[in-house]
């Protein structure tokens, strides 16, 4: 019996200790769980940034950058990386990051421009940006940065439009304003009136081509594609071209020939396909010597996107240099300043060439070999020919392809 009674004692003892062990464990769990811990003291990232925050955030076309109180970035878009501005977490631009701790330290707003190193190019071209600090709650500095380097290519673009167009108004209106004092004076001699009348004439008519090529450039510079497209027949536009220069071309005693593959159709807006194919013939036949040749020609190709047409206009011209054959499509630029002048060139005809074949979903190049001439040529997108009626109406306002036209 007292063995009996001692094991009773000893089992009774042992379950007391299990129940104030387990009671101590689960006593401990919950003050364990209820202190805080490291982690828990550094909450989520997205839970540090103010609600709606993140959302506004990702919507901005501005490069965003959020940066907390030990200057770590918390919030980065992806335009911010793609700048440059954030490099292994950290905002890696130091004007800025100067700018977010005068701001974080007196909670004012601050706005800079920089110029930023371009990344990757190696060759010391800058990005302009404009940089916003702002403060974000108590803790965090908001910065923004817009991009404003295609803002300032526009701007220096317009400007020097703007200067270009002044020079070349101010040449033949100061012209025709001394030429008109001439006359004055010369009132009784007329043939020195008929003289400078005549020179008049001729600034007035510089004057016009000039006016007329600015609306034609403001009407196609934007390169939007056209929505009013129709079939336009290759065939067509070479003949009006042709016209176009066949008084000059007489003049200076040049052939001008078609040739190419017949009845091919392109899309686009015929006027401003004749004045693009125009300004090329043009082109041909002022920078070509006398009793030379001008050859238009037409031909499909096949590419990736559906066939394409090509009108190549060749010369046997004085050629272009290498070193301005990549600018010789810019507004205003001229190879030979003199003898754009003596041949009335605005230095505007390229320029309209290129936006036209842009907004026709095209493209103009260039080949040239100084003294040997030049070939320019037109790639458009072809057309399918339309409907009988019309297709008879446009061969009879063309002539047979083909067929050299004498000048």
């Amino acid at each position: 019996m007292d063995v009996n009674a001692a094991v009773a004692a000893a089992a009774a003892i042992a379950g007391a200790c299990t129940g104030v062990v387990a009671t101590l464990a689960f006593r401990w769990s919950e003050r364990d769980q209820a202190r805080p811990t490291r982690s828990s003291m550094r909450p989520d990232i997205n839970a540090v940034l103010p609600p709606g925050v993140d959302t506004v955030l990702s919507v901005l076309r501005s490069s965003a950058v959020v940066l907390d109180e030990g200057d770590a970035v918390v919030k980065a878009s992806s335009a911010a990386y793609a700048l440059g501005l954030v490099r292994g977490g950290k905002l890696a631009v130091e004007p800025m990051l100067h700018m977010a701790r005068d701001t974080r330290r007196d909670g004012e707003i601050r706005q800079v421009e920089l110029d930023l190193p371009r990344r990757g190019t190696g060759r010391g071209e800058a990005l302009a940006v404009s940089a916003r600090v702002a403060p974000l709650g108590s803790r965090l500095v908001l910065l923004l940065v817009e991009d404003l380097t295609e803002a300032r290519r526009i701007e220096a673009v317009r400007r020097d439009f703007v200067a270009n167009v002044s020079h070349e108004l101010k040449t033949p209106v100061g012209a025709i304003s001394l030429l008109s004092e001439a006359v004055m004076d010369a009132a009784d001699d007329p043939e020195a009136v008929s003289r400078f009348a005549g020179r008049m004439q001729i600034e007035a008519t510089r004057l016009i081509n000039l006016v007329q090529e600015l609306i034609d450039l403001s009407r196609v510079q934007n390169d939007e594609l056209l929505e009013d497209a129709e079939p336009v027949r290759v065939d067509t536009l070479v003949a009006e071209a042709m016209d176009r220069c066949r008084h000059t071309a007489s003049a200076k005693q040049i052939t001008m020939a078609a040739g190419g593959t017949s009845d091919l159709f392109v899309w686009g807006h015929r006027g401003q396909l004749a004045a693009a194919l125009g300004n090329l013939v043009e082109n041909a036949v002022n920078y070509s010597p006398a009793r030379t040749r001008v050859g238009i020609a037409a031909r499909k190709v096949a590419a990736p996107g559906g066939d394409m047409i090509e009108i190549a206009v060749t010369d046997q011209g004085i050629g272009i240099p290498e070193k301005d054959r990549e600018r010789i499509f810019e507004r205003f630029y001229r190879v030979d300043p003199a003898r754009s002048r003596a041949t009335g060139g605005t230095g505007l005809g390229l320029a309209i060439v290129k936006h036209v074949a842009a907004s026709h979903g095209g493209e103009v190049s260039v080949w040239s070999s100084e003294g040997q001439g030049s070939t320019f040529t037109l790639r458009l997108p072809e057309a399918a020919a339309p409907s009988s009626h019309h297709a008879s109406s446009a061969n009879r306002a063309a002539p047979a392809p083909g067929h050299p036209t004498p000048a």
